[in-house]
């Protein structure tokens, strides 16, 4: 079934100016094919290939790492060692993103509770004021932040 840019933008979530950017990119799976009126025309292959771009770059994966992901692909078989291998490698950062990320709820987390229990004793006024040149009373310090962290 055929599929114009603006059926394509609405099943992606992608803008058209955002399908025209990966058009030009090349980070299609498959050339967009145009009518003999220059129309592009799309087909589901291409929005299920938009659902895994859109993933891996949305997860931070380079322009440049998908599109050369996109050609390996195209070459066809032979290659399968090299893809998995671009796979691995972002995988493993965003491992460490989530790593980064779950340390940075943590924090969180830890302020949220010293901010609600300060509020709940009706304290909130000994919490940590920028404008005072010493912190007063239920700072939550750095060192603490990283504790809960661990």
């Amino acid at each position: 079934m055929d599929l114009t840019i603006g059926e394509v933008a609405e099943r992606s979530g992608l803008s058209v100016h955002a399908l025209r950017f990966y058009e030009k990119e090349g980070l299609f799976a498959n050339p967009v094919r145009r009518t003999a009126t220059g129309r592009r025309v799309y087909h589901e292959e291409d929005v299920e290939w938009l659902a895994v771009c859109t993933k891996l770059r949305s997860s931070g994966m380079s322009l440049a790492a998908i599109r050369q992901y996109v050609e390996l692909a195209r070459q066809g078989a032979g290659n399968e060692k090299e893809r998995l291998s671009l796979l691995r490698a972002h995988e493993e950062q965003v491992l460490a993103q989530i790593r980064e990320l779950t340390e940075c709820l943590s924090v969180i987390r830890y302020k949220v509770g010293i901010y609600e229990s300060a509020l709940d004793r009706g304290e909130a006024n000994e919490l940590w004021n920028p404008s005072h040149t010493e912190p007063v009373g239920l700072t939550g310090t750095t060192e603490d932040c990283h504790r809960a962290a661990a």
